[in-house]
Parts: structure tokens; sequence; C-alpha cells
């Protein structure tokens, strides 16, 4: 992070919009304002701080919430009157939840979103064990129930294929994708992760 403050054109307010990405996807998460003592925070702590200006102070983005931002990289436009910030978000950067604050750009039907949304509700079914839960089920299970069920979904997708009609193909493969999710949570591993994997393989026309 090699961005210089005294470079910056902060506005009469003594603000400078801030634009966050998040680092992988590149997806604009929200649009806030800094003044140059939130940017000194934020380059010193490495995660994002900002300047509410109905509120009139400054806000750590997660502390309250753990939704923190991880800074990759700041760099300002051409005119030094704007600031790109990239992070790597722990939650929402929205206060309503959703993954962005520009989320109704897009349809929240996406597969993305979806997929975003039900990976967080299993996350939260895995820490906090919530009793007549499907998915709390599994993970009291453990990891060998959780690959069962993931090879015996996988099997019903392969069978649905054959299958003249694509409604059965549609509800299997979404069997497939949630027990899927439940592996991943349950090993660690993150979208993310797999969307870095995918974006390497697809530089490279998918060769492994």
């Amino acid at each position: 992070m090699t961005l210089a403050i005294a470079d910056l054109k902060f506005d009469e307010l003594g603000l400078i919009p801030a634009i966050v990405q998040d680092a992988q996807t590149r997806e604009v998460l929200t649009l806030a304002y800094m003044n140059a003592e939130s940017l000194t925070k934020t380059i010193e702590s490495g995660q994002t701080w900002f300047w509410s200006r109905s509120r009139k102070e400054l806000w750590h983005k997660g502390e309250t919430s753990g939704n923190t931002q991880q800074v990759v990289d700041l760099f300002a436009d051409c005119d030094k009157d704007a600031i790109v910030v990239l992070v790597n978000p722990a939650g929402p950067a929205c206060h309503t939840g959703a993954t962005s604050c520009f989320a109704g750009i897009e349809s929240g039907n996406s597969l993305k979103n979806v997929l975003d949304d039900l990976y967080e509700v299993i996350k939260e079914r895995q820490q906090l064990k919530p009793a007549n839960s499907y998915t709390t089920y599994l993970f009291n299970e453990g990891l060998d129930k959780i690959l069962k069920k993931v090879g015996e979904e996988s099997t019903e997708t392969i069978v649905a294929a054959k299958n003249e009609s694509t409604e059965p193909l549609v509800s299997e493969v979404s069997d497939l994708l949630y027990h899927l999710l439940v592996l991943l949570v349950a090993r660690g591993v993150s979208l993310e992760q797999v969307a870095q994997e995918l974006k390497a393989r697809s530089r490279n026309g998918g060769a492994k």
C-alpha cells in the first residue's frame, strides 16, 4: 500500500470518495467516504476505516458486526480525487446483510448470490447447531456422512441427466450443490478459494 495521502485531492469537507471492491472478484461492495485520519487508520491497521457523514465520526467497518474488510491494496484515480480500496471481506458489506450495497443491480436470484447466501446459512448452522435442522444433523454425523451424501447425490444427478425431462436434473443438481457447500464448510474451504481456482484455470483455457 504505497498510496501517498499528500497527493490526494480531498473536497471542501476534507473527504474523498472510496470505492470498495472485492479483491478476488472485483465486485463493487460499497461507496463510502474517507478523510485523512480514516485513510491513515486504514493504511496503518490494514482494515477499512471511513468517515460517517451522517454521524460526523470515524467508523471501523465490522467493529460491531464482525464483517471487517482486510485491505489488499489502495490506489487513486488519474485525478487523485477518488480512491479504490481492494479488500478481502470477512462478511457482507451492506448493513442489509447483502454482499454488496449494489446487489440490486444484479438479480438477487443469480447463482452467485444464492450460493453466497446459502454458504453463509450453512456456516451459521455449523456454529449454532439449531435443533431439527438437517444441516445440523450432517455436521453432527461428521465428514464421512457428508461425503456419503455427496456421493449419493452425484449418482442421482447422473441418473437424472438420463431423464428426458430436465426437472429431475435441476432438482438433483440443487441437492448436489447444497451437499457440496456443506462439505466446503466442513473442511473450511471458502467459495472465494474455489472462485480463484476456477479463475486461474480460465486463464489457462481450463487446462489443469
